[in-house]
This record gives C-alpha cells, structure tokens and sequence, in this order.
C-alpha cells in the first residue's frame, strides 16, 4: 500500500506548489504526529479528535508555546482533509478539535537611528563587506522575508527601474527601491559578487564565501554578528527588520493597503499590527 505521507509530501510540492520551508514545516509536523500515534497502537485511519486533543495537550506539558501548538494542528487538519479527499478517512478528525488560544505579541521593532547604526557595520571596501551591506540593505528596504531574500535570482533585479521582484507565481510581488538600496546592490553586483560565484553560470542573486547561494541559517549568523558589533542590545533578527521596515512606512505615512501588498500579507490583519505598535509607542511616549 503506497505511503500516505509519501504522496501527501508529493500533492504539497506537485499540486499545491507549497515553497520548500512549508513543505518542510508541514511534513515535519505531520511526522511528528504520526510517530506518536504509532506508539499508541493507532494507525493513520484510527485517530479521532480525542487522540489530536491529549497530543495538543501533551505538547504544551513539554513546553511547546501555544503558536508551535497551533501551527502543528493547522498542519495536522491540511494533512487530513488530504486523506478525505483521497478516501483514506470517513471524516477530519481535527474539524472538532479546538484550537489553542494564541495571544499575538506585538513584534519588537528597532527604531531608525538603530537601523542606521545596524546597516553600516559591514566594511564596505572589501568583498565580504560589500556583499553583507548589500544584503542587510535590501532587506530593510523592502521588508522581505529571509526565505525570500535568500532564493533571490539575478532575474529578480530590474535595477533600472528601481524594483524587485520575490515570491512565485500569483504570490509573486514587484517593490521599489531606493536610489541608495540600488547603488549598494549595483556596487555588490559589479565588485564583490564576480569574486565570490564558484560557478559563472550560477543565477543566485546571493552566494556565500565558498560561491554557493547563501542560506537562511548563514544570513541569520550574519545578522548576530553585525548586531554584536554595533553594540544593539536588542535582539535583531531576519523580521525584526521586516517588521522595523513596515511600521517605518506606516510611521512615514504610506497608506496600510499599500504595506500589505509590499509585505505580501495575505490578510490585512496582519498589517494592522504595525499600527497598533505605533499607537502603542505614542502612549508610551506621553507617559514619559
């Protein structure tokens, strides 16, 4: 009998066309899930909403947050409605499941001199330091996720007219650039990345120092660095600065639908979040 989870992984990447990271996140979740009803003596076909609620339950007993938890259900409901349609399964049994409450922490955000501090820590006379300049830039100046960042392509860039282009297919979204975001990446393209690509043929907009496309957990490492280095005591991460750039634009007065297509929102809720970060930040500053 053909693996379910083998042609579900399958139905992700070939019907759905889910990005490798949700591939990966969602299979990971699921497999999770089926190991531990292996060692309950069930199969795939046996579990009941009982059995997703004491997993839920034991998840959080091992310190899982409820946004972990959540997520891991969410995955668990995509997976079956997968089996309904296939007629593995009568019915879903996470359609009765409730689903952990989840309190939505506002994000942290670095304000501009922060940012500006952050951004010039990277030498930029030298391969390396060109490159990382180029990367941390183009980061904050268009709020791109690191996933996004990283699968940049040279095909991307249209650096003439001041855009790039992230995303795939109808997810696919263009976002302008500043005059100085463009000199930096104009700068990386002709001093620092003909040194760097192992390979000529190689259309990864970004590689690392062995020439290979640059890795979310390598941009990670350089972001730590650089944030030691400037002396920030907050934590700064990949959406620290994703969030820092879209409550700078709302701050600056850009209109909230026009955040949401920049950030490739799929809900707007989403967006609004920022504007609550900064009412909250002008409370906070009458206070004082």
């Amino acid at each position: 009998m053909t693996d379910p989870l083998q042609t579900y992984e399958l139905y992700l990447r070939n019907q759905k066309e889910a990005s490798e990271h949700t591939i990966s996140a969602y299979m990971r979740d699921v497999m999770k899930f089926s190991d531990y009803i292996s060692q309950q003596a069930l199969s795939l076909e046996q579990v009941k909403a009982q059995s997703v609620e004491v997993y839920s339950q034991e998840l959080l007993e091992q310190g899982k947050s409820p946004a972990t938890v959540t997520r891991a259900i969410s995955a668990l409901k995509s997976f079956y409605n997968y089996l309904l349609e296939q007629g593995i399964v009568q019915e879903n049994p996470v359609d009765e499941v409730v689903f952990v409450k989840v309190e939505r922490k506002l994000p942290h955000i670095l304000t501009g001199e922060e940012v500006e501090l952050f951004l010039k820590q990277p030498d930029g006379d030298d391969i390396k330091g060109i490159r990382d300049r180029a990367m941390l830039e183009l980061l904050y100046a268009t709020g791109l996720r690191v996933s996004e960042l990283t699968a940049m392509d040279l095909s991307d860039l249209d650096l003439t007219n001041g855009l790039v282009y992230c995303g795939e297919k109808e997810k696919r979204r263009s976002i302008p650039v500043l005059t100085e975001t463009v000199q930096h990446l104009n700068r990386y393209l002709k001093h620092s990345r003909p040194y760097l690509i192992s390979d000529p043929n190689d259309r990864a907009l970004f590689v690392n120092m062995n020439g290979e496309r640059m890795s979310r957990q390598g941009f990670w490492k350089l972001i730590k660095c650089y944030r030691e280095k400037a002396g920030i005591q907050a934590e700064i991460t990949p959406h620290t600065l994703r969030h820092s750039f879209a409550a700078h634009l709302l701050e600056d007065g850009a209109d909230i639908h026009t955040v949401r297509e920049i950030m490739g929102h799929s809900d707007i809720s989403s967006t609004h979040i920022y504007s609550r970060l900064l009412n909250k930040a002008k409370k906070d500053a009458n206070k004082d």
